[in-house]
């Protein structure tokens, strides 16, 4: 009850604009049945002195013939069933004929349209056998009759070939779509798993140093005020960074990984791509102590896909990395390769699963990330938080 005074209250725009198109619809359909009855009354024997019946007669039945065109859609064959004994008598009515043959030809199967076609082509011969002196033979009733209904079912059949063609196509894409959000959310969780495993051996060592400070607290009960500070102020430190990593764990438990790399393993890995035969430019202004474990992790990580994806889809085997940071400013990473041209390659490296995870990861962390080719170069930047 409350949905449909809700839809009264607030009309759909949808509904509105398809209720506007059928009206347009309705109105070309009316204009144009009647159009071609009128020409055909015109140019044909309905004005012959040996007609069935007077012209004004079969004008009328013509425009009355048209009224029941207002419903075709619902009920296309009933409506033609209808108007088919009309062309017995009418040349007007053949118009409106017409116009519900091709609106059944847009909806049901050849074979029940080319008997409804045969049958609009008998009451042509009907209307010949009515007439007391036609002043055509009966050949030209039909050839005209057959061609004109030919033409409408050919016309309606390529509407229905075409809307059938369409929705395939359509309901194609939205799968395709659907499918590509499924990798994108599969890749997610995939990246998610890997950092929760990422972090299950930087937290053992955090609660390790926690545990190792706090029992040498508890041995030595005549330690100094100093060396008692000194743990103290460990346990806060290995405390807060384990509490920092907690905040970014998924709840995806799995087999730990090796020891993880981070922000100072970078230039070894620029090495080894240069290694590899690529050439890499690297420069790092990068000031003060270490980033957080997760800060360093993540920017190992994007210099590390980015590189991938440079060698795999660049135009060149080239690359420049820039880093830049410092505490409380944040740090920030440019990776900066020749773009290749644009092809179904580049393009599948623009829905990359991989850069998916750097954006998963670079989120987590609280940063930003943006990527894409811009004046023949692909740029992926992205910026993390460093406090102070």
């Amino acid at each position: 009850m409350a949905a449909a005074l809700f839809a009264l209250l607030v009309p759909d725009p949808t509904s509105d604009r398809a209720a506007a198109r059928d009206r347009l619809a309705d109105g070309v359909a009316v204009t144009v049945a009647l159009g071609y009855g009128l020409t055909m009354l015109r140019i044909g024997d309905a004005t012959a002195a040996g007609a069935a019946i007077p012209w004004p007669v079969d004008v009328l039945i013509g425009l009355l013939c048209a009224v029941p065109l207002l419903v075709r859609r619902r009920r296309p064959v009933a409506v033609l069933l209808a108007l088919l004994p009309f062309g017995a008598i009418s040349v007007t009515a053949t118009g409106p004929i017409l116009a519900a043959l091709f609106t059944a030809a847009v909806r049901h199967r050849a074979r029940l349209l080319f008997t409804l076609g045969a049958a609009h082509v008998g009451t042509g011969v009907v209307y010949f056998l009515l007439q007391t002196d036609p002043p055509y033979p009966i050949w030209v009733d039909v050839v005209m009759r057959t061609v004109t209904g030919a033409a409408a079912i050919g016309w309606g059949q390529f509407v229905q070939a075409y809307r059938r063609l369409t929705e395939s196509l359509r309901t194609h894409a939205a799968r395709l779509q659907a499918e590509q959000h499924l990798r994108v959310d599969q890749a997610r969780l995939t990246e998610r798993a890997r950092i929760a495993r990422e972090m299950h051996d930087v937290l053992a060592h955090r609660m390790s140093l926690i545990s190792l400070h706090a029992g040498a607290l508890e041995v030595r009960t005549d330690a100094r005020p100093d060396e008692i500070a000194i743990a103290a102020g460990a346990i806060r430190s290995s405390a807060h960074e384990a509490l920092e990593e907690l905040r970014a764990v998924v709840g995806v438990a799995g087999r730990p990984e090796p020891p993880q790399p981070g922000l100072g393993d970078v230039p070894e890995l620029v090495a080894s791509v240069r290694a590899a035969g690529m050439r890499v430019e690297f420069a790092a202004e990068v000031a003060g102590d270490d980033p957080p474990t997760m800060v360093g992790r993540t920017v190992y990580r994007i210099a590390q896909e980015a590189l991938t994806n440079a060698r795999r889809h660049g135009s060149d085997a080239s690359a420049a990395i820039r880093l830049a940071g410092r505490p409380g400013d944040g740090l920030r990473i440019v990776v900066v390769n020749p773009s290749a041209p644009a092809d179904g390659r580049t393009a599948g490296r623009l829905g990359g699963m991989g850069l998916v995870g750097i954006g998963e990861r670079v989120a987590l962390a609280g940063g930003r990330v943006r990527y894409g080719a811009e004046d023949g170069e692909y740029r992926l930047e992205a910026w993390l938080p460093w406090p102070t």
